[in-house]
């Protein structure tokens, strides 16, 4: 019912009512009457009643198969040739069933925010010409006792009725964020979300009662290890597919899929924008393409160039520019604390600096662009501890420079603290091999202040060593506000000294 029908009927409610007690009839019983039937309409729809599942229901129907292909999904190579293998099994059933082989009833998708899970199981819809039906796990939770097990129930039924009705041989049901429902079960609690899951196992186990139509359950989470264990066992969800972050190859893959509508500059080298976007989601890098689009419309530009893709990666990473003032006291500061990073980057990893700029962006107030570096999956423990030393680089210049810290540190510790952390579940401190669990806090306390001591006087001991730098780089910096990496390394060459 629209919402100017709904305000029509209560306005001829509300003057029938005025006009039946003006002539004298009790209307009392029947203002009682209608507060009941009111109540009860509002209770059935914040259950979830008919009018949400019907509408929900209507707007499932209208969805109707996906047309995206896995040709259409940048990167993941490895992901989406897993996951085909895996749909195989509902595309060749009659093999499978002359092999006897028991059919998949689950496939988890798991990997960070932004890579395309979603993406590839309506990709999996198209390759298997199967019904897909999508629900996000947030939609099950209600405070009211069975209405997410009821959903769920709704959820299979649709699928089997929508595929008999579209003479469909397979079904898909995508579910987003399955760890709000999926997550482990605490025992002697009942909770509202443990109804849910039970019944979402109870119907993957149900799936085959009948052999048509064919049921497969896509799951979608980046928190696998939040999930419960009855859900992980085979039986269940078969494949545990990663989706991870695209290598340079995909990341090209996934420029090139977005650059396709927008009027690049030929000049314009996606190599290099992907080279300067490691590790940047799916997600990301499509809002490069645009934001670089953005910056180019802006500038009344007919064709994208490459420098706003250049703007365009500042942007996704930082922030947008703000027009924050900072006084020069401040202003020095900051740019005393983005040398000591610099410095420390080009100690650490020689040619690493691409630009020191003292332009605020989101919250930061200056920030130093790092040039693209080689693949790496594998980390050292030298490399770790050059990372941190970089991260501390910031505020160790500024306790040299005036004594003390300032809070434009606080992310760059937060960086070295999840590194000191890495490298103790990789068993690369002192503690040696340990299970983290059995290790007491203070003893780990302990641990993380020697580490970071240590790496805190070495940094400073690096940057007093390299202080020229600074009384050559920082008027130029202060001046223009941005230090381009040759200009950099050009003044670092004539004043460094590099450690041995």
């Amino acid at each position: 019912m629209s919402k100017w029908v709904k305000e029509a009927v209560l306005g001829f409610i509300i003057v029938l009512l005025v006009f039946m007690a003006f002539i004298g009839m009790n209307v009392l019983p029947l203002v009682i009457g209608l507060t009941m039937v009111g109540s009860l309409y509002l209770v059935m729809n914040m259950r979830g009643g008919i009018a949400v599942t019907a509408s929900q229901e209507k707007k499932r129907k209208k969805e109707g198969p996906s047309k995206l292909t896995f040709e259409q999904i940048g990167g993941q190579d490895s992901a989406k040739q897993e996951l085909r293998e895996a749909l195989d099994f509902m595309v060749r059933h009659e093999e499978i069933q002359k092999f006897g082989i028991r059919p998949l009833k689950g496939i988890l998708l798991t990997g960070p925010p932004g890579t395309g899970k979603t993406l590839m199981a309506k990709a999996a819809a198209h390759y298997t010409k199967s019904v897909f039906i999508a629900a996000s796990g947030s939609e099950f939770v209600e405070m009211y006792v069975g209405v997410g097990a009821g959903r769920i129930r709704d959820l299979f039924k649709d699928a089997r009725t929508r595929a008999i009705k579209e003479k469909k041989e397979n079904a898909i049901i995508f579910i987003d964020e399955i760890d709000v429902i999926g997550g482990k079960r605490e025992g002697g609690q009942q909770r509202e979300y443990d109804q849910t899951l039970n019944q979402l196992l109870t119907e993957m186990d149900g799936i085959y009662s009948s052999d048509a139509p064919r049921i497969l359950v896509i799951a979608a989470t980046n928190r696998k290890e939040m999930l419960d264990s009855a859900l992980l066992r085979p039986g269940r969800f078969d494949r545990h597919i990663e989706v991870d972050l695209p290598d340079k190859k995909g990341r090209k893959h996934i420029l090139e899929l977005h650059a396709k509508n927008k009027p690049l500059h030929a000049e314009v080298v996606l190599d290099k924008i992907a080279d300067e976007s490691y590790g940047f989601s799916g997600a990301q890098l499509e809002s490069v393409m645009n934001e670089g689009a953005i910056y180019a419309m802006r500038e009344n530009m007919n064709l994208i160039e490459q420098r706003h893709l250049s703007m365009a990666i500042d942007k996704v990473m930082l922030g947008e520019k703000t027009d924050r003032e900072s006084n020069d006291e401040e202003k020095r500061r900051v740019a005393v604390h983005e040398l000591g990073h610099a410095v420390l980057a080009e100690i650490v990893s020689p040619g690493s600096v691409n630009q020191v700029a003292l332009s605020p962006r989101g919250q930061a107030l200056g920030y130093v662009r790092h040039n693209p570096q080689q693949e790496q999956y594998l980390y050292t423990k030298g490399y770790l501890e050059g990372q941190i030393m970089v991260a501390l680089a910031g505020a160790a210049a500024e306790e040299i420079y005036y004594g003390g810290r300032s809070t434009g540190s606080r992310n760059d510790f937060d960086q070295a603290l999840k590194l000191v952390h890495t490298m103790m579940t990789s068993g690369l401190t002192r503690l040696g091999i340990v299970n983290m669990d059995m290790v007491t806090t203070e003893v780990l306390m302990q641990e993380n202040t020697y580490i970071l001591d240590d790496l805190a006087a070495r940094t400073k001991a690096a940057l007093v060593q390299n202080s020229a730098i600074f009384d050559n780089s920082l008027d130029i910096l202060l001046r223009e506000e941005r230090l381009s990496g040759e200009q950099f390394r050009h003044q670092f060459m004539e004043s460094a000294q590099l450690p041995a």
